[in-house]
């Protein structure tokens, strides 16, 4: 047996491995079960009122901004297997309650459904990033990752289907009670995650204001984090300016009806699940900032051909490019992360770097009509690519990181506080 296959089964053994996995699975069941009985339900309700349908993703991703930095504080604070099934037993107790408002007061209880659970996710992501930390080998992260990663590809394609089939079948109620069970399952399924260890050495009280702080101080102290932000920055403005557009590429690139769009969606799932094998293989060989620019310069170069294109292989062909690329990059950044944090500051880590990404991404949503309108379709996918050129730019200094700093990290005391 080869060493890759004998470290593949080591990680399938490993305790935690299963137990996050399988907790993953119930959740990505009620999230997407969630997005589109919600979306179809709203839609129905108010007569595809686009206000009303704008304030769904409101609702997602508005606490990214808010609770973010909290969310990763308190991860720190909070014993991290606590925190997830904490977070997960909320979600699922808001959502009865969101269940009971519909049927005896009003619909429109349905955002706070989304509402808190986003905001429980800030408390519990940056937990399981710290888990993984705790309980998985490092030589074993990436593979980690490429694994989780898969999952969610998967859920790209499968979930759009699974939430509708189940909000036209059975209607708003059994969507949500299946909402509620899936994170009641998800919370089972973390129990048999090993018990969090207590600190060895406990650290004077200090206000979650002042572990904010310290995390900046301490992103901006180490030369891995703050360039990693800045390529976050970047890679944010880049995809959030073409995210909206999509379906021009459909209608006015490539001269087809908009439902061709489900099938650009379909590719990019598909080729979300293969870039997961390819990644898992890849992170063998290939550090993670190698890992994260090749992503990053090749969706980039997908992005390029997908706004250039007007035959419908060759932009088929780049979205392709593009999906295959995107497990590449998320687990180049989540193994960065995890590498070159200490252990009691990967929640604060994880909470600063984030909104970064979904900061510049928003922004660059909220612009994309009038830089078309202004610049043309073709320009704005130009200057998409550019701008994850530039990302991927940004971490040519990394490449001179060995692993060494990774253990030179973890191990050298922090003065974050002082």
């Amino acid at each position: 047996m080869s060493k890759a296959n004998v470290s593949a089964a080591g990680l399938f053994r490993n305790r935690f491995v299963q137990a996050i996995l399988m907790s993953a699975l119930f959740l990505q069941i009620g999230i997407w079960v969630r997005n589109f009985a919600i979306l179809l339900y709203v839609m129905e309700m108010t007569g595809e009122d686009p206000v009303a349908v704008s304030m769904i993703s409101v609702a997602e991703f508005a606490p990214i901004f808010l609770f973010s930095f909290i969310g990763g504080a308190f991860a720190d604070r909070w014993r991290p297997k606590r925190t997830m099934i904490g977070s997960d037993l909320l979600s699922a107790l808001s959502i009865f309650v969101v269940l009971a408002a519909i049927m005896f007061a009003t619909w429109k209880a349905v955002f706070f459904a989304t509402l808190v659970s986003a905001i429980l996710s800030q408390f519990s992501q940056p937990a399981g990033m710290k888990l993984f930390k705790m309980h998985v080998p490092a030589e074993l992260i990436p593979m980690g990752m490429s694994i989780y990663q898969t999952l969610f590809a998967v859920f790209m394609i499968l979930g759009p289907v699974l939430g509708t089939f189940v909000y036209q079948t059975y209607g708003i109620e059994t969507a949500i009670a299946i909402m509620g069970v899936a994170f009641l399952l998800s919370a089972g399924a973390l129990t048999f995650i090993p018990p969090d260890k207590e600190e060895e050495s406990p650290k004077a009280p200090t206000s979650v204001f002042e572990d904010i702080a310290q995390g900046f101080r301490y992103v901006m102290k180490h030369k891995v984090l703050t360039t990693l932000g800045a390529s976050f920055l970047f890679a944010g403005l880049g995809i959030g300016i073409i995210q909206p557009l999509g379906v021009f590429i459909i209608t006015e690139r490539l001269g087809l009806e908009k439902e061709m769009l489900q099938w650009f969606m379909a590719v990019n799932g598909v080729a979300m699940i293969l870039g997961g094998g390819l990644a898992m293989g890849v992170s063998k060989k290939a550090t993670p900032q190698l890992m994260l620019m090749i992503g990053m310069v090749a969706s980039a170069t997908g992005i390029l051909i997908v706004g250039m294109s007007t035959r419908l292989g060759l932009s088929l062909s780049g979205q392709f490019i593009s999906g295959l690329m995107i497990p590449m990059i998320h687990i180049g950044i989540s193994t960065l992360i995890l590498k070159h944090t200490e252990t009691s500051f990967v929640g604060r880590v994880n909470g600063i770097l984030n909104p970064l990404f979904m900061g510049a991404m928003v922004v660059m949503m909220s612009v994309a009509g009038f830089l078309k309108d202004q610049l043309s379709l073709v320009v704005v996918y130009e200057l998409a690519a550019g701008l994850l050129f530039v990302g991927a730019a940004v971490m040519l200094p990394l490449l001179r990181h060995t692993a060494g700093d990774a253990e030179k990290t973890e191990h050298s005391a922090t003065d974050a506080a002082t």
